[in-house]
């Protein structure tokens, strides 16, 4: 642990961090690598949806939506939990360097002092504007999502010392923008279809996303007395749950793709199959043996991919 007088200077509000731009540190804040990696979900669904490519329109507008809505949820969550993730990075010793995809530029800038609470409500309540502008042009019940999205972020915030249950929560945003996204491509999609959708993406929002990040915590957590799976039911039980909620993603993802008007040839099918195994169950898999922090980590960056990489194979299947 740092000397606490050095520790209250990294984190004191003020100058910026050497060798960041302002626009980088506002980037932090939205965490946009990872913001970018999750445009794939929706953009996913759509297509799926409808099986074919989206007029150009659609997809410009329902692109510069989602991104935007990303960036602004993400930034939410930072500017409703930065006296939370203050008190996390004097427990962690400051925000310091990582291999973890949340922390690529700098992890938690407004709470490092590094981005002012004006400019971080400015930046969210700017693309916020966007988001929610671009939602009501494609479907008025898209921005009507929007909204709920970032109603239930800042309840999943709040619920820090609450309950465990808030990962349920988490679950339910991260499949929002994939049914908006379907919803702003046809507005009345199958019922069947979108239940599960948000099932497969719920799943694996729970098994990759928000558990291996709770690990990542951990020991914070635990000085916080905050309520999180790995706090509350121990590693062992986390680890296991890790791997139950992800292999139920992989079945969805056969059922999704069933059901799906795209032709996804059993080929394709197959291809997507090994990427869920190689980037969601042998990483969860190696947690489950070793516990290690580290390993968390590599299970939560990969599973940042996924959707990713079934759209790649995806839009293979249409312009093949």
């Amino acid at each position: 642990m740092k000397d606490s007088t050095l520790l209250n200077a990294d984190l004191a509000p003020g100058p910026l961090a050497v060798g960041f731009s302002r626009v980088k540190l506002l980037l932090a804040l939205s965490r946009t690598p990872h913001g970018l990696l999750d445009l794939a979900a929706p953009a996913l669904a759509a297509l799926l949806w409808l099986g074919r490519l989206p007029p150009l329109g659609t997809m410009a507008l329902g692109l510069l939506t989602v991104f935007a809505g990303y960036t602004a949820v993400y930034a939410l969550n930072d500017l409703v939990d930065w006296r939370v993730d203050r008190d996390k990075l004097r427990l962690q010793g400051g925000p310091g360097a990582d291999y973890y995809l949340d922390a690529v530029f700098l992890r938690h800038p407004l709470a490092a002092g590094k981005v002012s609470l004006p400019e971080g409500l400015l930046w969210t309540g700017a693309w916020a504007l966007v988001a929610f502008l671009g939602a009501y042009c494609l479907n008025p019940a898209c921005a009507l999502i929007f909204l709920a999205g970032c109603l239930l972020e800042t309840a999943y915030c709040l619920l820090l010392r609450v309950s465990h249950l808030r990962l349920l929560v988490a679950g339910v945003v991260k499949s929002l923008g994939a049914i908006a996204a379907v919803l702003a491509v046809d507005p009345r999609p199958s019922p069947r279809f979108l239940a599960v959708l948000f099932l497969w993406l719920f799943f694996w929002e729970l098994g990759g996303q928000n558990i291996p990040a709770d690990w990542h915590d951990l020991e914070q957590d635990r000085g916080l007395n905050a309520k999180t799976i790995p706090v509350v039911y121990g590693l062992e039980k986390a680890r296991a749950m890790a791997m139950g909620f992800l292999g139920l993603s992989l079945v969805f993802s056969l059922v999704i793709l069933h059901m799906s008007p795209a032709r996804v040839s059993p080929f394709q099918q197959m291809l997507i199959f090994g990427e869920g195994i190689y980037l969601l169950l042998l990483p969860a898999w190696g947690l489950l043996r070793s516990g290690a922090r580290s390993q968390a980590a590599t299970l939560f960056n990969r599973a940042s991919y996924y959707p990713l990489a079934v759209l790649a194979v995806v839009l293979l299947s249409l312009v093949a």
